[in-house]
């Protein structure tokens, strides 16, 4: 008896252990709750990544005011030159342009010296001059970001001064700009500033402060609506001309 009970337990245990798998419905239905998940998930993620480069660009927005605050300071108060206005960026080598003149101030090479060097800033760049959501167009020199064209002109004989400007908290010193241009505004023509955030432009304000507003609030594409907590006029001389841009 012990013997046939060895020679069953050991042909039992010969055999293949019982499997379980998943029916055809199961399987569809696990599948269908992975794709309802992922439809919630990815615009979920997609927003957070959208959210950190508008930050990671608001950041470098803010060393640049920071670096133009401290500019004046060692300038007698003057501001550094906008660049070229409604021209294409081509002029670089003038030492009091803002991109020339700031970046010192937080340990980088001038935009003059670093095209010198072959490493002119493009778009994927990990550096202040670059927004992370910035697309090359294809001009010869890239800007991600643009001073206010009508803040400190070179056709005025001397650049502004920042104790001259009216209410620098709400006057734009920067913006979020489409590349080929060294100063931008709120414009139909090509150097308007752009909204790049999903639909929000970022701006640094005299004063120091960034924010982030809607592209149909501060006039991307069609001109200066004239809000009074977004100003491109800075209440001296160079206002006058502000209509041509």
């Amino acid at each position: 008896m012990n013997v046939r009970m060895d020679r069953l337990q050991q042909r039992q245990a010969r055999m293949p252990a019982a499997t379980t798998a998943f029916t055809l419905i199961e399987l569809l239905v696990t599948v269908a709750i992975i794709a309802i998940l992922a439809a919630l998930l990815l615009p979920v993620l997609a927003r957070a990544r959208d959210k950190a480069r508008s930050t990671q660009c608001l950041g470098n927005l803010l060393q640049w005011g920071l670096a133009m605050r401290l500019y004046a300071d060692d300038n007698g108060d003057f501001l550094p030159r906008r660049g070229q206005g409604v021209q294409p960026l081509a002029l670089i080598t003038r030492p009091d342009d803002w991109f020339n003149a700031l970046p010192t101030y937080f340990g980088l090479p001038s935009y003059q010296e670093l095209v010198a060097e072959g490493k002119k800033p493009e778009p994927g760049d990990h550096s202040a001059f670059i927004c992370p959501d910035a697309v090359d167009p294809g001009a010869t020199n890239f800007m991600a970001y643009g001073m206010n064209m009508n803040l400190s002109p070179w056709d005025l004989p001397s650049p502004a001064k920042f104790g001259d400007v009216v209410q620098p908290s709400f006057v734009v010193a920067m913006a979020d700009a489409p590349g080929p241009y060294a100063s931008t505004y709120p414009s139909a023509q090509p150097y308007s500033v752009i909204a790049r955030h999903t639909g929000r432009a970022n701006l640094l304000f005299l004063a120091g402060g960034v924010r982030s507003f809607s592209g149909s609030y501060i006039g991307c594409g069609v001109g200066d609506p004239g809000r009074g907590d977004v100003r491109w006029l800075t209440g001296t001389a160079s206002d006058a001309q502000a209509s041509k841009y």
